[in-house]
């Protein structure tokens, strides 16, 4: 490898950012789109034509039998779980290194999120982890797919049919990635990704869920419109929901944007993996562990730092990037999602501490010892910024400024 100090002629590049436009994918495409849909006078999509476009081709290009938009990643989990209707005090299997916005729908349906354990080298939940939190009061177990990192989709899938318990795949992350085969969101009763400002696709907020189960997809599209069976022939307001429907401003965006979408993840694939090799050197940092037959997407690119080699591991590390204008995130999140105080102090709906209040304890049993891969994780990894925009001179400059900081 080149090291920094050999190439300090060379004017720094900044890191494109998916923030801005630097990041982006977009451009005119979804210009003319919006305009479309402004000239039209049509902005909202219970009688639009962009999301129901963007809902077929969707659907398609997963080859599942139904998709549905939504206002945001949020709303793709809270329909997920509304449709599976869950009882009060019934509880889900999730991950707690993932976004609040895929544990609070959880709880706003009345149900309980029950925490397993991942494996620490990947930071996703595994068949054994999973099997350890089972109960007969488990309704249903959330995936994620961290950084678009497959989850171990198989032997999960197995484990839940032979529990007769439905599979959510949350693939904010992980567009198009793949698991022996199988692209995520297909393998499950139902998935759910995310069109928020940072993920492979966007449209600054938005979801869409995915499912070939009729039954699954009526209920989830009641649930994203108040209810209400927009289309039947004597419609009513079925069961109490919100209104979670996308617009068709968002639409347009996204519809653009789908179209773009193989491309940037070839893009990712093929600079994470550049950046791997780039890496393989330097001692004390290791690329994201893929399990041989998946395919990983890149939301992000999770560096794995092990503290007995780099001293003071993530968090030293993202210090002394920052050198080099690099804005890394050790840990990915600060602590996991049972320590923020939603779970310690159980605040939810006025004094009521409800649904904690139906959870068996052990469903709510926070003790660290309880919890080792998760915190092991989150102490050894150090996410680096990442999107369709980057090109081999980046990756260059990123994994020299990896290598100088980690000697330094």
């Amino acid at each position: 490898m080149t090291h920094v100090a050999d190439r300090v002629d060379r004017a720094p590049l900044a890191l494109p950012s998916d923030q801005d436009a630097t990041g982006r994918s977009l451009g005119d495409e979804e210009l003319r789109l919006l305009e479309e849909v402004v000239r039209g006078g049509t902005l909202t999509s219970t009688r639009g034509t962009f999301v129901p476009q963007l809902e077929r081709r969707f659907a398609d290009r997963l080859g599942t039998t139904h998709a549905l938009a939504c206002g945001s990643g949020t709303a793709a989990i809270h329909a997920a779980v509304a449709a599976i209707d869950p009882e009060p005090g019934d509880e889900i299997v999730t991950s707690a290194i993932t976004d609040m916005g895929a544990l609070a729908p959880i709880l706003y349906q009345g149900a309980v999120p029950c925490f397993a354990d991942v494996d620490p080298a990947t930071s996703n939940l595994t068949a054994e982890t999973v099997a350890a939190r089972l109960h007969d009061r488990t309704s249903a177990i959330i995936v994620t797919h961290l950084f678009g990192n497959p989850a171990p989709l198989g032997e999960i899938a197995a484990l839940a049919a032979s529990r007769g318990i439905p599979l959510i795949e949350d693939c904010a992350q992980a567009y198009l990635a793949s698991s022996d085969g199988r692209t995520v969101g297909t393998v499950g009763a139902i998935g759910c990704f995310s069109l928020q400002q940072g993920k492979h696709i966007t449209a600054g907020e938005g979801g869409l869920v995915v499912t070939s189960d009729d039954a699954l997809a009526r209920r989830m599209r009641l649930f994203v419109n108040k209810g209400w069976g927009y289309g039947d022939t004597a419609p009513d307001h079925e069961f109490l929901a919100l209104n979670g429907r996308m617009s068709e401003l968002q639409g347009a965006v996204a519809l653009a944007q789908l179209g773009k979408l193989g491309a940037g993840v070839c893009r990712r694939i093929a600079m994470a993996d550049l950046l791997t090799e780039r890496l393989a050197a330097v001692d004390g940092v290791d690329g994201p562990l893929v399990r041989p037959g998946d395919v990983h997407t890149y939301w992000k690119y999770g560096l794995r730092v092990d503290p007995e080699r780099v001293p003071g591991g993530p968090v030293a590390l993202a210090r002394a990037l920052r050198a080099y204008d690099i804005a890394s995130a050790p840990r990915y999140i600060q602590k996991p999602a049972f320590q923020c105080r939603v779970f310690t102090e159980q605040r939810t709906f006025g004094q009521s501490r409800w649904p904690f209040s139906l959870a068996r304890p052990e469903a709510v049993d926070y003790r660290p010892e309880r919890f080792p891969g998760t915190f092991e994780a989150l102490e050894r990894i150090l996410v680096l910024p990442f999107n369709e925009r980057y090109r081999p001179a980046h990756v260059e400059q990123l994994a020299d400024a990896i290598d100088a900081a980690v000697r330094g």
